[in-house]
């Protein structure tokens, strides 16, 4: 009897523990004392048996944040780097969202990527936090208000959306706009960085003298899916080329809706600063027909290849684009930071020396450098939302 009930003693306290992979170990009790904003957790010694999980979006949302995960697992291992996706129709399917953030916590993963970090990021992070809060959280490319992601996560990266509102303009005119078109919808617009954006490309446009267009596309996320979209840019590149010449710069805030805009652009010879998720590898290839096969993540020869296609169009000059995939940059740079963190190199959960390192080392090897601030907005600056921003190349 006795022996019974010490078993069952044994599997309830295993229920009530949960089977996961442990956080990075308490630090032993000879351990020095953790500096100012570090925990015992933090002076961790080195865990060889970390696991990243990442999310990202599917394939034809943007493949450059796929081929990252794809990247690092190859790096670091399928077993230390798990990877799962959100829908394409993810605004309709925010529980599945939070679902799947979850389930990378369910596996074991310790720090947990998301980019981009569509709605259902917040809850997702609050449903892991009741459960596991040791947990680390890097997001980047945010659709959320930034002042609750930056609540909720513990790293931000984000593309300078705001700041591009200025240089994107600022190379419309260098490359002789006369107009600019911008290509959104309700849903997008209603996103704090990219409403913040378009004011700065208007106000931006005004300074230096080019008109400004609106064009509502259709969402990609809404009844005719993502071809719908695709179809309307299509066909709609052409009639505003013809009404308003070729010296118009076109820009799309949605990832779908760039590789029709780049085909659009070389037939109908108008101009192009760069996507709304400045890559070599965003839609270019598609829209260019160039193959990857064996050059993944090379972007020396990707920049090579646009360059030779954009000759081949007669289009010299009139095609721009950052030399550095920035949802790579902001995806490689967490795992960097994450895997810093888990091994005990940083100071505390957000240390922005150690994130601001991860970011320049990433980038070095893209053989590039970025820019790189905090957010502010007119409650004060964010401690824990780095903006960046690269300059472009002009093919």
């Amino acid at each position: 009897m006795f022996k019974k009930t010490c078993i069952l003693m044994l599997v309830v306290l295993l229920v009530m523990t949960g089977c996961r992979a442990a956080a990075p170990a308490p630090a032993p009790a000879d351990t020095p004392a953790p500096a100012v904003g570090q925990t015992a957790d933090d002076l961790a010694e080195a865990n060889e048996d970390w696991i990243i999980g990442i999310m990202t979006g599917t394939v034809s949302q943007n493949e450059e944040e796929f081929m990252a995960a794809m990247k690092m697992q190859e790096r670091h291992g399928a077993d230390r780097i798990l990877h799962v996706t959100y829908p394409d129709r993810f605004s309709d399917e925010m529980e599945t969202v939070i679902a799947q953030v979850v389930s990378l916590a369910d596996q074991g993963a310790q720090a947990i990527i998301i980019c981009q970090a569509v709605p259902g990021t917040i809850p997702a992070i609050q449903r892991v936090r009741e459960r596991f809060p040791e947990i680390l959280f890097v997001v980047g490319t945010i659709m959320e208000p930034p002042r609750d992601i930056a609540g909720a996560a513990d790293v931000v990266l984000q593309l300078d959306d705001i700041g591009t509102g200025i240089t994107i303009m600022e190379m419309a005119a260098q490359m002789g706009a006369e107009t600019f078109v911008h290509y959104s919808f309700p849903r997008h617009l209603g996103i704090e960085m990219i409403a913040l954006r378009r004011d700065n490309l208007m106000a931006t446009a005004e300074r230096l003298g080019i008109e400004f267009v609106d064009v509502m596309a259709p969402d990609p996320t809404g009844d005719a899916g993502l071809p719908g979209t695709q179809m309307f840019i299509m066909e709609d590149v052409p009639r505003q080329v013809a009404d308003l010449g070729p010296n118009t710069v076109f820009y799309a805030t949605n990832c779908g809706m760039q590789e029709p805009l780049i085909r659009g652009v070389l037939e109908n010879g108008a101009l192009y600063v760069q996507p709304c998720c400045p890559s070599p590898y965003h839609a270019f290839p598609a829209a260019m027909n160039i193959s990857t096969a064996g050059h993944e993540g090379d972007v020396d020869f990707m920049l090579e290849q646009i360059r030779l296609s954009v000759a081949a169009a007669d289009m010299a000059g009139r095609v721009s684009n950052w030399p550095v995939p920035v949802n790579m940059l902001i995806i490689e740079a967490g795992v960097d930071y994450a895997i810093n963190w888990l091994e005990g190199n940083t100071n505390g959960r957000m240390d922005s020396t150690a994130v601001r390192a991860s970011i320049n080392r990433v980038a070095a090897e893209y053989g590039t450098t970025v820019n790189i601030r905090m957010m502010e907005d007119d409650q004060g600056t964010f401690e824990n939302m780095f903006l960046l921003i690269s300059e472009n190349v002009v093919f």
